[in-house]
């Protein structure tokens, strides 16, 4: 894993950000400032966004796209361009936030997932050819130390034939607002595979191969479950927003989230570790790392035929 360090004498790389009112943008606003870069501009619909004081006086804001637009372009001939825009907006516009990104000659850091169906990164694919620009997906599971020691556990002591068992249950309870809003929309959001679980999806691809065979068993509006079988694991999954699904264990300690992964039998903890993973993954970015379309692609693949 590299680690990016500051050096005095390298120019301060210029940010902008795309969903200033999101839920994370607060993550990638702090790794922009961890590692020595500047945010110059942001833009979101809504004007909730005092959290840009933390980070300068003098960040441009716009909640109109158009004005937003041509900021960029005017500091693009001004040679002020960008380095990068980061792209915390709801799932169905990244596609176009990434393409706005290329044309202004900025390299695209977008949060999962990167976009909604794998003929989207087809089209990306070509569109990074063409600008000569680079796509990245915000895949922070794959920095958090404890689950890169269990890849590397069972890729080194993999054994012909040998097949893992996993449990994953996700549940994380949301109120009617979120059936309301664009994440409680399939076309959307992707539904909650998608939207809550392809990050779960994608660390589990990443360590045990593959998906040879996925099969949905419940698929509700707030929730869904199902196996997978993967290249070196059988997998039995459930996700979901709704409440009433919370275990006991997790009722009585007040606990409004449940997050458990059991690898052969015995449960996996890395519930710490994720103060700092988006910092890290902006490391490793401007170290000359990154996961970049490909990495991103089997995950989408995958939720895209779960839908």
């Amino acid at each position: 894993m590299c680690h990016y360090i500051s050096d005095m004498h390298t120019p301060s790389k210029r940010y902008a950000l795309i969903g200033a009112a999101g839920f994370v943008a607060p993550r990638h606003m702090q790794a922009i400032h961890d590692t020595g870069g500047t945010l110059v501009a942001a833009l979101d619909p809504h004007d909730s966004v005092g959290i840009l004081d933390s980070y300068g006086y003098d960040i441009a804001f716009f909640t109109e796209f158009e004005r937003f637009d041509r900021h960029v372009e005017k500091l693009r001939r001004a040679g002020q361009g960008l380095d990068y825009v980061s792209i915390v907006s709801p799932n169905y516009l990244h596609d176009a936030h990434i393409r706005f990104a290329l044309r202004v000659g900025a390299d695209a850091i977008c949060e999962k997932p990167l976009v909604l169906n794998p003929w989207n990164v087809d089209a990306l694919e070509q569109m990074e050819r063409e600008s000569g620009q680079r796509i990245y997906n915000v895949l922070q599971l794959r920095l958090h130390p404890a689950i890169i020691a269990l890849r590397e556990r069972v890729r080194s002591g993999r054994v012909a034939g040998r097949r893992h068992s996993i449990r994953l249950t996700y549940i994380t309870s949301r109120g009617t607002w979120y059936t309301h809003s664009w994440k409680g929309d399939m076309a959307k959001s992707g539904g909650v595979a998608t939207n809550i679980g392809i990050h779960f999806f994608d660390m589990l691809l990443w360590i045990f191969g593959p998906a040879r065979r996925s099969d949905v068993t419940v698929r509700e509006s707030g929730k869904m479950g199902g196996t997978l079988e993967l290249e070196n694991a059988d997998v039995e999954w459930f996700l979901s927003v709704d409440a009433s699904d919370l275990p006991d264990e997790a009722v009585h300690a007040g606990m409004p989230t449940w997050r458990r992964l059991e690898l052969d039998g015995d449960a996996f903890e890395f519930s710490g570790g994720f103060k700092d993973l988006h910092t890290r993954v902006y490391e490793d970015i401007l170290s000359g790392g990154g996961f970049g379309l490909e990495a991103a692609r089997p995950s989408i693949e995958l939720v895209h035929s779960m839908r």
